[in-house]
């Protein structure tokens, strides 16, 4: 860290001062002692155990001795790899050596190192079955699992699945300490834990603090639902367990919220239910079996629950249904709001997306939508999730009162159809222009959209579409669209357009 230098002056002279204020205190405590005789020091000292609580704070000793025997460290390799040197001066050498030349192999590859890194995991059955983050043993060509006692074994993956970033590993080892798992759904903000793992690889610590959110989404994974914790998490935590203060295992830690690399106060784990269930999928059939509903969903804001009746922001906008999905044979519509999947309340698009993704393919579960304000209870038999499955322009609108003011569509021939990987049965007008001062680019929309519907009414094309905006009911306009493989719904309030 830098200083200026003058505050390098002004600590020096701190130093300085204090240096002779303490000479000082010295000198007479000096002078005093040869004057009379000290008093001899009396400590007090007890010889009793350290308290297990002080002061209404409980020390988490007891937990940590049952809980540090199942966590272990996860140290990874992977071979080395072989890659082609860049030779920008290729041509010179062809001209010195001749046009036969060919680059000795010696010269076109090189090895990389061998890659090295230390994680940890959570042993979670008396077999040797072991938890940890699929970021941990990505691309591992050996792995070597250390217990707190100080035995040593060789680990296996048994499988991994990355849209979870779970993991499970295996270890020929039998009566293991394996850790008790909790209720993960039950866990509240406010609740105290403790994280145990191998940061950075310096051996085993434990931290504390405290759930400081649920239902979390920040890395970009398929399937997301963190706990969030202020427990210090760092590099080497991952695959380690968070624990509740009665030493059960209510998340695995994954990542971190970080600008310098190292704990910020913000953390995240993977829920036990959730790793649970992946592990038992990967461990029982091999791979992650994961339900299929059949629609597009989006978040209900504010002005979409507003368009379509619902009395709040909770639950999943069907934007679009699959032809020949459990979810039409269910009899959903596009514009329907899911507001709860098999019993349980949908909070947003993410969580039915969670629901669905852990419900067995082949169950019939009870569902309930909201339409056009009136609340309807389905049932729905949910399937396996498929394996991991522009024109001439028509010039923009530039009437003030336009629906779509700033936005230009062409009709959705066949070359533009197969630029935009549009399916044959999707029906529309495609976005030629979107003004990046007009509503509709505040609300979302952008070249290469296919506009489908505007206030209900399906679109057929850009001529159709152009008719519809010229004469709009009102300032706000619903507009469904088709983009990148899915539908939804934009809300484009033309009141509060620039």
């Amino acid at each position: 860290m830098k200083t200026s230098s003058s505050k390098k002056t002004f600590w020096r002279r701190t130093a300085i001062f204090g240096g002779v204020c303490l000479m000082a205190v010295s000198l007479a405590a000096y002078t005093s002692a040869k004057d009379s005789k000290a008093d001899p020091l009396h400590i007090q000292v007890s010889d009793t155990p350290v308290s297990a609580a002080a002061a209404g704070f409980p020390s988490f000793s007891p937990i940590i001795k049952s809980v540090s025997p199942s966590v272990v460290k996860v140290a990874v390799s992977s071979e080395a790899k072989i890659s082609r040197m860049e030779m920008p001066n290729m041509p010179n050498l062809r001209r010195f050596f001749g046009p036969g030349f060919q680059m000795p192999n010696e010269w076109q590859q090189r090895r990389m190192p061998r890659q090295e890194g230390v994680g940890s995991g959570v042993i979670v059955t008396k077999d040797g079955y072991i938890l940890t983050n699929n970021h941990v043993v990505d691309n591992a060509s050996e792995i070597k699992v250390s217990m707190i006692d100080g035995r040593e074994f060789d680990g296996k993956v048994i499988g991994r699945d990355p849209k979870t970033d779970v993991a499970v590993i295996k270890i020929d080892a039998k009566d293991l300490p394996a850790i008790t798992f909790a209720d993960s759904d039950k866990i509240e903000v406010g609740d105290m834990v403790l994280a145990v793992g191998h940061p950075f690889g310096i051996g085993q610590t434990v931290t504390t603090g405290i759930v400081s959110a649920k239902g979390r989404a920040t890395l970009g994974l398929d399937y997301e639902d963190f706990i969030q914790t202020d427990a210090a998490i760092n590099p080497g935590n991952s695959g380690g367990a968070l624990v509740d203060v009665q030493g059960r295992l209510i998340g695995m830690n994954t990542a971190i919220l970080s600008h310098s690399g190292g704990n910020q106060g913000i953390g995240f784990a993977v829920p036990t239910n959730l790793a649970r269930w992946v592990m038992e999928s990967l461990v029982n059939n091999g791979r992650v079996e994961r339900g299929f509903l059949g629609v597009n969903i989006q978040d209900l804001t504010p002005q979409l629950a507003k368009q379509f009746k619902a009395n709040d922001a909770h639950g999943a906008l069907v934007a679009g249904v699959t032809p020949d999905s459990p979810a039409e044979k269910a009899g959903v519509k596009s514009g329907d709001v899911i507001t709860e999947f098999n019993g349980k309340p949908v909070t947003d698009s993410r969580h039915l997306k969670l629901q669905v993704g852990i419900t067995v393919p082949g169950a019939a579960v009870p569902m309930t939508v909201l339409r056009d304000g009136k609340s309807m209870n389905l049932s729905v038999t949910v399937k396996e999730l498929p394996g991991e499955k522009l024109a001439e322009n028509m010039p923009a609108a530039n009437k003030a009162d336009d629906a779509l003011h700033g936005v230009g569509v062409s009709d959705l021939d066949q070359a533009t159809r197969e630029q935009l990987k549009v399916p044959s049965q999707i029906k529309g007008a495609v976005v030629t222009q979107v003004e990046e001062d007009s509503a509709a680019y505040e609300a979302g929309l952008r070249e290469g959209d296919v506009i489908t519907e505007i206030n209900h009414q399906p679109i057929k094309n850009a001529e159709q579409a152009t008719a519809v905006c010229e004469k709009p009911a009102n300032k706000v306009s619903l507009v469904k669209i088709w983009s990148h493989g899915g539908s939804r719904f934009v809300v484009v309030d033309e009141s509060k357009a620039g």
